[in-house]
């Protein structure tokens, strides 16, 4: 990056970057600006949490995904074997041919040969950070929070304290009544605000804070009275919330009283807060999360649940304050994992919040973005699952996590009834409005193709339950046609299907399915509804079944679909038989495109579908009748797709070597 002369001084935090480049000094220059000015403390670090290692080193280095890291060759060497590595979670990167290794503003400094400061403001530009100015405003600014933040740190420490005095009783009966020891209290910095107007005020003047620092901090309240400040937490167990980097900069507060109201309160926007950008416990859970096997954090409810899985072995997990998830939520989520867990209650309130969740994410995700989601059992939350039922309980509902995209399928199946066309081409026009809300091509075109095949497996469930309750018993078979149902539908047939039914039900028992390819041969565009559904199909006579395969090859090869092309093409190969039932079969009424008897052809054929016997033969083997009786499953369909696929191969072989050795 080309900066303009002149000439500045950052005072630098001692950072891990330099003490990988030992000839770096702590102290660096910016071109840019004019007067000495710190950069914050903690804006390195949230610079990198803001970025993912990979997506930048990507940039230069080939990687592949291997595990939890990221593998490619080194930049630093000519390296044949890959022994470079890249670790999101971790944050750092590491060349084992060259020995170096670091963070992501040392691989730009390395690769780009930039200094320190020029490959922190490429970083932030790309981030959308802002680098602080070389003003004296700058310099008081930076000053101001820093007292901030000492002020919080203060009521963090005070509250500690007060949580051990007699005046913490009940906030200490209450936190073993949930199951929490004092060494828990300490590692999570749990206190109690005295329940009085006044008293926090006093502490911390009393530490040399100013009653306006006390009050930006967000630890007192003007008297709309006109009176004096007051405590802005009285009486209520504390919760302090750590920034990225650990440091206080608010608190939410308990009511320990049953008429406290509200249960919890949090602290109000500061300087130093905003409760949509924050999560609580977020720097812990990341460092727990890279150390362990990746994935992504566990997203609770509230301050307790985080807390409660901490406890019981879980310590990635965090938590929102107060509030839905926010975009600026998820994507810290996502900048510490990949797949991230959001756990809800299984009650009305909980399915609704993963609704929101689910939708504020899916414009956003992309290759190693999504979001998985745990609706607990009996509305419970995660602390009352943990003391109910132990640890084990909480591992499994994490293993039956959902997908996003089954989550998304759910809601808009139940969303109404699908007993009508209308309505189910509601759901479809729901799936396709979904998916168009992603912004990642291939990850939209991805859902598209999951949502469709999802909707057409439920709908062919749906017909197979129909067709059993329609299915006629303890009667004699009915042979009129007018007085049978539409398969799968519980209705009548239409006008004008007779022909349909003549072609189904006259043919001879050993020529089923004939009538159904013949109606495909002379009304073609039915090929486009059905080709799978007919490569899949079962007919007992080979010859049929010839006929059937040689409309698959037409079809594959991009040939015109003319029945007495195929039937002399049938001759020409061999198969007298089938070329003289082709020929001489009636020709069949052309049908409407878009009407219904195109769907009640597609549903005939499927009758044709049929799973491997009871005997264990395949179908197709002249051991199964095509009744009906045993259909196949759409995922059942293309497995029976790709073997006729490899029946006709294999064929074409048999002949060509039975050729060879008629030729020799």
């Amino acid at each position: 990056m080309a900066l303009p002369q002149g000439g500045a001084i950052f005072i630098l935090a001692a950072h891990p970057a330099i003490s990988a480049f030992p000839e770096m000094p702590q102290r660096a220059t910016l071109n840019s600006m004019s007067q000495t000015v710190r950069i914050p403390d903690g804006f390195v670090e949230e610079l990198k949490a803001r970025i993912r290692p990979s997506d930048v080193i990507g940039r230069k280095v080939k990687l592949v995904k291997k595990g939890k890291e990221w593998v490619g060759l080194s930049p630093f060497t000519n390296e044949k074997s890959p022994s470079f590595y890249v670790n999101d979670q971790k944050r750092i990167f590491k060349c084992f041919s060259s020995g170096m290794g670091g963070d992501v503003i040392s691989f730009i400094m390395e690769t780009e040969r930039l200094s320190f400061m020029e490959a922190v403001e490429k970083l932030a530009e790309e981030a959308g950070m802002t680098l602080p100015k070389a003003s004296p405003e700058a310099a008081e600014e930076y000053d101001h929070r820093k007292r901030l933040q000492a002020v919080c740190e203060a009521a963090a420490s005070y509250y500690e304290d007060r949580l051990q005095s007699t005046e913490g009783a009940a906030a200490r009966a209450y936190l073993e009544g949930r199951g929490l020891l004092p060494a828990a209290w300490r590692r999570h910095r749990l206190g109690y605000s005295p329940d009085d107007w006044r008293k926090t005020i006093e502490h911390l003047k009393s530490e040399g804070f100013t009653m306006p620092e006390i009050l930006e901090a967000g630890l007192a309240k003007e008297s709309d009275k006109g009176g004096e400040p007051y405590d802005a937490f009285r009486g209520r167990l504390m919760f302090p919330i750590p920034d990225s980097r650990g440091g206080i900069i608010a608190f939410g507060g308990r009511g320990l009283t049953p008429d406290a109201k509200p249960k919890y309160l949090n602290s109000g926007d500061t300087p130093l807060f905003h409760k949509s950008r924050v999560l609580y416990r977020y720097k812990a859970a990341r460092e727990a999360l890279g150390s362990g096997d990746g994935g992504g954090l566990i997203v609770c409810e509230g301050y307790m649940d985080a807390i409660a899985l901490t406890e019981a072995g879980f310590g990635h997990a965090v938590a929102p304050l107060g509030t839905a998830l926010t975009e600026d939520q998820i994507s810290l989520l996502w900048r510490a994992g990949p797949e991230p867990v959001l756990c809800f209650d299984g009650d009305k309130a909980g399915v609704g919040a993963a609704f929101r969740a689910l939708d504020r994410a899916l414009p956003h995700v992309e290759p190693g973005r999504s979001l998985y989601f745990v609706l607990l059992p009996d509305g419970m939350d995660p602390d009352d699952l943990i003391r109910e039922r132990g640890p084990a309980a909480m591992t499994e509902a994490l293993d039956n996590r959902l997908a996003l995209s089954e989550l998304l399928w759910r809601r808009e199946r139940d969303a109404e009834p699908l007993d009508t066309p209308e309505r189910q081409a509601g759901l479809e026009a729901r799936l396709a409005a979904a998916s168009a809300l992603i912004q990642h091509p291939g990850v939209r075109a991805a859902y598209e193709r999951d949502l469709k095949a999802r909707m057409r497996d439920h709908f062919w469930q749906v017909r197979q339950a129909s067709r059993s309750n329609n299915a006629p018993r303890n009667s004699a078979p009915n042979n009129s046609y007018n007085n049978r149902k539409r398969p799968g539908t519980g209705q009548n047939p239409a006008a004008g299907e007779s022909g349909q039914a003549a072609l189904k039900s006259g043919a001879p028992a050993k020529l089923r399915g004939l009538g159904a390819i013949a109606r495909a041969i002379d009304s073609p565009f039915l090929l486009a509804l059905g080709t799978e559904t007919l490569a899949a199909s079962i007919f007992p006579d080979p010859d049929v079944s010839q006929i059937r395969d040689c409309v698959l090859d037409f079809v594959n090869a991009g040939k015109a679909i003319d029945r007495s092309v195929m039937s002399a093409h049938l001759l020409e190969t061999g198969n007298m038989r089938a070329s003289r039932l082709l020929k001489d079969y009636p020709d069949t009424p052309q049908i409407a495109a878009d009407g219904p008897e195109a769907r009640e052809w597609l549903i005939a054929l499927e009758q044709y579908m049929a799973v491997r016997g009871s005997d264990g033969h395949d179908p197709g083997s002249g051991t199964e009748a095509a009744s009906g009786e045993s259909t196949a499953s759409p995922s059942a369909w293309r497995r029976r797709h790709q073997l006729v696929a490899e029946r006709r191969a294999l064929k074409a072989r048999m002949n060509e070597a039975a050729g060879k050795v008629g030729e020799s």
